[in-house]
C-alpha cells in the first residue's frame, strides 16, 4: 500500500506510555496523532521528538480562539515540522490559521462536528439542524477559506467527498473495525467503509492502542484494508 492511511492516536498522559507504544509498533506505524492530553503532558518537545525519529505528526490541538492568539499559535506549530494542525471551522479562525501558517508545508484540517456529538448535543449548543447539515455548512466555508482539509465523522465522509471533490483531505476519526468497542464515539465505521466513502487518512486509537499486541492489531487493519481494495480491483 503506497500510501499508508492510518494515522495511530498517542492518546496518554505521559511520553513514557506514548513511547511504550511507539516502541511496540517499531516500523509498523509512522504516522501519530498529538492531541491535547499528551501535548499538555509533553509540550512541542515531545512532538519534535516524534519527528526527529522520522515519524509524520498530525498535532490534534483544535484551535479556537481570538484570531490573533489562533496566529500565533500557528506560526509556533508550523516550525515543529508537524505535518497536520486542526482548527475548528470557524471563518475568522481559519484564516487566522492560514495567514500564521505562512509558506509552511504543514496542512490545516477544519474540525466540522465532533464524532461524539449527535443531534441532541447540537441543540444544546443552539443548532436547530442535522448533523449532516452543519458539516455541510462547514466545509463549504473551509472550501471558501483555502484549508486543506476536514476532519469528520467516517459517516459524513461520502457526502464530504461529493460535496468538496477530490482536492480535500478527510481525515476520519471514529474509526473502529467491526466487534471493537466504540467507547464515548457515536458516528462511526470501519476502516474499509472509511476509505471506500473517500476518507483519506483515519484515526485508530484504542483499538491499536489499548491492544495486548499493538503490532499485530495494527498488521489486521492493514489486512482488512488490503482484502478491500482487492475485492475492489
Amino acid at each position: 500500500m503506497s500510501h499508508d492511511p492510518i494515522i495511530v492516536a498517542l492518546d496518554f498522559d505521559s511520553a513514557t506510555e506514548a513511547d511504550r507504544l511507539v516502541n511496540a509498533l517499531g516500523g509498523s506505524a509512522g504516522f501519530y496523532k498529538v492531541g491535547m492530553e499528551l501535548y499538555a503532558a509533553a509540550g512541542m518537545d515531545y512532538v519534535r521528538r516524534l519527528i526527529d525519529r522520522g515519524n509524520r505528526v498530525f498535532l490534534d490541538m483544535k484551535y479556537y480562539d481570538i484570531g490573533e492568539t489562533v496566529k500565533r499559535a500557528v506560526a509556533v506549530a508550523a516550525r515543529s515540522g508537524a505535518a497536520f494542525l486542526t482548527v475548528h471551522g470557524v471563518g475568522q479562525v481559519m484564516r487566522a490559521a492560514i495567514e500564521g501558517r505562512g509558506d509552511s508545508a504543514m496542512k490545516l484540517l477544519a474540525i466540522t462536528v465532533l464524532t461524539s456529538f449527535d443531534r441532541n448535543d447540537l441543540r444544546e449548543q443552539g443548532y436547530d439542524c442535522e448533523v449532516a447539515d452543519l458539516v455541510r455548512q462547514r466545509v463549504d466555508l473551509a472550501a471558501q477559506c483555502g484549508i486543506d482539509g476536514i476532519v469528520a465523522s467516517p459517516l459524513e465522509a461520502r457526502a464530504i467527498r461529493e460535496q468538496a471533490g477530490p482536492k480535500l483531505t478527510i481525515v476520519t476519526p471514529g474509526v473502529r473495525s467491526r466487534g471493537a468497542a466504540t467507547g464515548d464515539q457515536k458516528r462511526v465505521a470501519t476502516p474499509a467503509e472509511a476509505i471506500a466513502d473517500g476518507a483519506n487518512y483515519l484515526v485508530i486509537g484504542r483499538q491499536v492502542s489499548r491492544a495486548a499486541d499493538p503490532r499485530a492489531a495494527m498488521e489486521a487493519i492493514r489486512a482488512e484494508l488490503a482484502e478491500h481494495a482487492a475485492s475492489r480491483a
